[in-house]
């Protein structure tokens, strides 16, 4: 029949076998292997290297590729580079990666702070899914009581419009007599 007789538990005793075609059985375990390897997540180490003097400009650009390393679900790993006599000053690097950690709190946890090694200062930065999701539920109610609001604002002015019209009285149309300044004692 072209099957093979395959040992399943060889401690057992006896020792169970099995009837099956084992080409077919080691596919099938290969194509779910695969399967769940496409399930799983892959965090990603980015890297993005800041300079000490660095540009306003410049930090903002990096700082914006930091964000969207983040909001993708990577860990981004930051580096600050000293040249030369710069290494005397660690509190310039610092304030940067300070800089960094404050404008991406919505979105991202500290999972190692700085530490100068050598003639770099490193941090890791990681994506924080709890801060995320508490995010975006909060958009999501303001956006929903937006909606609401606008509902609530639409619907008394749409009812005026539609009833009937009501006597205005006309206002008159004389022209106020000009009153004269007294202009002797001002400069």
């Amino acid at each position: 029949m072209g099957l093979d007789l395959v040992e399943v538990a060889d401690k057992a005793n006896p020792p169970v076998c099995r009837i099956m075609d084992y080409g077919k059985y080691k596919y099938e375990a290969a194509q779910r292997a695969k399967e769940s390897r496409k399930k799983a997540t892959n965090i990603v180490v980015k890297e993005m290297k800041y300079r000490p003097k660095i540009g306003v400009s410049d930090f903002d650009t990096k700082t914006r590729k930091v964000e969207k390393f983040l909001q993708d679900g990577h860990k981004v790993k930051i580096t600050i580079m000293f040249r030369g006599r710069e290494v005397t000053h660690p509190e310039l690097g610092k304030k940067i990666l300070d800089d960094i950690a404050e404008r991406v709190d919505d979105y991202a946890k500290i999972e190692a702070y700085p530490r100068l090694d050598g003639r770099n200062m490193t941090m890791v930065l990681g994506p924080d899914t709890k801060k995320v999701k508490a995010r975006k539920a909060q958009e999501a109610r303001a956006a929903k009581e937006a909606t609401a609001a606008e509902g609530r604002a639409d619907g008394p002015s749409e009812a005026v419009a539609e009833s009937d019209p009501v006597d205005v009285p006309e206002e008159s149309t004389e022209v106020p007599e000009p009153v004269a300044a007294d202009t002797a004692g001002s400069d």
